[in-house]
This record gives structure tokens, sequence and C-alpha cells, in this order.
């Protein structure tokens, strides 16, 4: 749901219509033969344009993540949802990639880290708690700290969306990137942030398109109440 519902964002702001097919995990987690049939990694999710002879199959993995944005934006944007001033598309293409290939790989440390204890064996859990609390002490969170201070120092300088937003006011690629490290970050996940990445993730919640893309795609726990 996490990385799906920013797409329904952006599908939602795009305005164009979509049926949404959700593939259940095993309880191992791995991908259920349903997905692997559509493709055969099991990746999610994947966006399946039938709207040009030969369906279009894009699918999910942290290199590639910006290119469902891209995509959709180039195909039917209309012009729409990509930075007003031709001096901010650098803002918008560095955001878009540091949320999965920096930001990203940050928090999900901090969450592997925080599960590899209840996974240990009994006898030893722990000495592997005690480890996995003094990395994440030691390392991770002053690298998440530091990100995320980065962030907050970006939009304290320019408030609003990260590239400045279209010549309407809209979102651009880079927010719809950006929005659910600072969702995960600003859920609890990570202490003492500044104020500006909450009211950012207000800002992009409250915005009709993503209620919708909300009732849609389902329960999400990052979703403000």
């Amino acid at each position: 749901m996490p990385v799906i519902l920013r797409v329904l964002w952006l599908l939602e702001e795009l305005g164009i219509p979509y049926e949404l097919v959700q593939h259940k995990r095993q309880p191992d987690l791995r991908a259920p033969k349903s997905l692997r049939d559509v493709q055969p990694l099991g990746k999610a999710p994947v966006i399946e344009d039938d709207g040009k002879p030969g369906a279009v199959l894009i699918y999910f993995s942290h290199s590639r993540i910006p290119w469902h944005q891209e995509y959709l934006i180039k195909k039917y944007g209309d012009g729409k949802f990509v930075p007003a001033n031709a001096d901010r598309q650098l803002d918008d293409i560095h955001w878009s990639h540091f949320a999965e290939g920096s930001l990203m790989p940050t928090l999900v440390m901090k969450l592997i880290f925080s599960i590899i204890p209840g996974r240990a064996p009994f006898l030893i859990r722990p000495l592997v708690r005690s480890i996995c609390s003094g990395v994440t002490t030691a390392m991770v969170d002053p690298d998440a700290k530091s990100k995320l201070n980065y962030v907050a120092d970006h939009i304290k300088k320019h408030p609003g969306w990260f590239a400045g937003g279209d010549a309407a006011g809209n979102p651009t690629a880079a927010d719809f990137q950006m929005l659910f490290p600072l969702e995960a970050a600003t859920s609890g996940r990570v202490p003492d942030l500044a104020p500006e990445l909450k009211a950012w993730v207000d800002n992009a919640h409250a915005r009709p398109a993503y209620q919708r893309a909300l009732e849609k795609g389902g329960p999400y726990s990052y979703a403000n109440p």
C-alpha cells in the first residue's frame, strides 16, 4: 500500500480512469502466483497501460520507481505536473531520485534492525537486540536525521512543493516520490524532526486527489486521522 498510494495519488491528480487490482502477499511475504503471472519477479506495483497497441508494463524497483511518475506525467499530464520554472527542473529530478536512492534505504535499514531481534533464536535474542540497537543508535539514526534535516532545510528555503509546482500550483514528480518517505519518517519512526516535514505531509494529505486515492486504496497506517 505505501508504494502504490503515491501512484494512485498521481492517477487521481491526472483524472484518468484506471482499474486497481490488489494481489495479497503470502504469509511469508512472497508474491502470490497471480502477481507473478503479471510480473514474473513478483514486483509491485505494476502499471499495465492498454492505452495504445501492445500493453506497456511498468513495475516497481528501487532504481526505477520514478519511472512510474515520469511515464504517466509525460503521457497523460497534458503539460501539467512539471515545474513551471525551468530552473527548478533539476530540483524535480534530484528529489525524485533522492526519495528512493538516499532517504528510503536509511528508513528501510532502521525498520530491518527493529525486526531482526524478534526473529532471532530465543537464547541469543538479547544479544541480537543489543547489537541492532547499538548499530541503529550509532549509525542509522544519525544518518536518517541528517538526511531529513537536509529535506527540511530545502522546504524552509522553498516553501510548498519540492520543485515549486506546475503553473497551476499542482505537485510534480518529486512530490509524488517524496510523499511516502516523509509519511514514514513523520509517523514517529524518527523523533524530533523539524515541523516543516509534517506540515508538508499534511498539505499533501489535504489534496482532494490524495483523499480519493486513499478511499480507493483502502486502509493506510500513515494517513492522517
